[in-house]
């Protein structure tokens, strides 16, 4: 049970879930069911209908006190090691974890994260090959790798075929089964579809071509990479069109992380004319990034990278833009995305030029080092003078902004480190 975000995210949560037999016996099952009527407890209190209420005017553009989110992610296996857990089965024991995570969020964190009595089940599926694959060199999941590019010579993309979704009907249920027996009573087991993290595309991009290789396109092929970002744009929507009309997708709507915006609690979502059944992407928050072109021009990125991703955003009922890439030089690129909500202002971007530019037009959601909380002893000077350079730019230009703590690796041993951030940040952000 081990993958490269600590189970934070549900795009791999789901693949690690639907490798595991459906299956909880009876003393997993009590142990689970314990934990589950902890989160039900928290879940029915005040304090949580405060939360959920400051996202939704939070996200709607309403002016509010600054939102604070910590995700320690990798770290997660520092805060709740695997040989502590109670569960011997490999699916009750992923669902364990899932659990004391949302049990130490919500009592030692203590950031703005709601928690809901809610169990979400993801639907399991496969993606089909597309002829040629990146052959991964090293751990990809615990440490460094490379990788060789399988895409030597643009006049192979003939061999490219679009990945499809094939989902598993029958795993998807046989979980959701299980789950709904197990905390029955308890929590609402909700089965939703989690089919991407970012629908940018660079990241494929360099994995077919290779990181290198792929900038040197820009000038020496740059045919060839338009061709490839063609592909892949196209097989992004094809995605979409099957999804949709399937039933496949989910509102993100509620208690759903999205991208790298934090939580998308949201009155506009979903659109006019949603049934109340089919899911349609303009009932959704869209997520672009492109962080493996940091170093490329806005001229470059607006012709190479942007016109590819603006057929997919136009879909989506509100969006989202950005990662770790700074933004500041290709922000009126940028903004020109139609129902732009959310922009990610990462460590490597200049906060008071982006506090300038979004105003209490946009999201403001910063983004701050990781490596502040990576060490033994936080040198909390340091910390909170990141923090109070963004709570005061953003305080100037009148800014709707949370800030977000996460792409953690680890905690060097301390889970005290994200409870000290959080805390710090409250008392910062409460500054007047």
């Amino acid at each position: 049970m081990i993958d490269s975000n600590g189970l934070s995210w549900s795009v791999s949560y789901g693949t690690i879930v639907g490798k595991q037999e459906a299956i909880i016996v009876a003393k997993d099952a009590a142990v689970l069911r314990s934990l589950a009527r902890q989160v039900a407890a928290i879940a029915a209190g005040d304090e949580q209908a405060g939360k959920r209420q400051l996202w939704l005017d939070h996200n709607s553009l309403r002016a509010t006190r600054p939102l604070i989110f910590c995700d320690p992610e990798k770290a997660w296996y520092e805060i709740i090691p695997l040989d502590g857990l109670r569960c011997r089965g490999g699916l009750a024991r992923i669902w364990e974890f899932k659990l004391r995570k949302e049990l130490f969020w919500a009592e030692r964190i203590r950031d703005d994260r709601v928690i809901e009595p809610v169990f979400r089940v993801h639907h399991v599926y496969e993606e089909s090959d597309r002829g040629l694959a990146a052959r991964i060199i090293g751990d990809s999941d615990r440490g460094s790798y490379r990788w060789d590019a399988p895409l030597n010579d643009y006049a192979d993309l003939s061999v490219l075929k679009p990945r499809e979704v094939i989902p598993d009907a029958r795993k998807t249920s046989a979980l959701l089964s299980c789950a709904q027996e197990t905390f029955e009573g308890i929590l609402e087991v909700r089965l939703e579809g989690a089919w991407w993290w970012s629908l940018g595309m660079t990241s494929d991009l360099i994995l077919l071509r290779g990181f290198e290789q792929a900038l040197y396109d820009l000038y020496d092929d740059p045919k060839g990479f338009h061709a490839l970002m063609a592909f892949l744009r196209d097989e992004n929507l094809a995605k979409l069109d099957f999804l949709e009309p399937q039933g496949l997708l989910s509102l993100n709507n509620g208690g759903d992380f999205i991208g790298t915006g934090g939580y998308g609690w949201s009155r506009e979502l979903p659109g006019p004319g949603f049934d109340g059944t089919r899911v349609r992407t303009r009932d959704l928050w869209g997520f672009c990034e492109s962080q493996e072109t940091s170093g490329v021009s806005p001229e470059l990125f607006e012709e190479f990278v942007f016109a590819y991703q603006l057929p997919i955003l136009e879909r989506f009922g509100l969006n989202i833009y950005g990662c770790c890439e700074p933004l500041d030089s290709r922000w009126e690129i940028v903004r020109r995305i139609p129902r732009l909500r959310k922009v990610t202002v990462s460590p490597w971007s200049d906060v008071r030029l982006m506090a300038e530019r979004l105003g209490d037009r946009y999201i403001f959601c910063r983004k701050v080092n990781p490596t502040r909380v990576s060490v033994a002893h936080v040198d909390e000077e340091v910390v909170r003078a990141e923090l109070r350079e963004t709570f005061q730019a953003a305080a100037r230009n009148n800014c709707r902004v949370q800030v977000l703590l996460r792409d953690i690796v680890t905690l060097a041993g301390n889970p005290d480190n994200a409870v000290r951030w959080t805390a710090i940040a409250r008392e910062e952000s409460d500054r007047p």
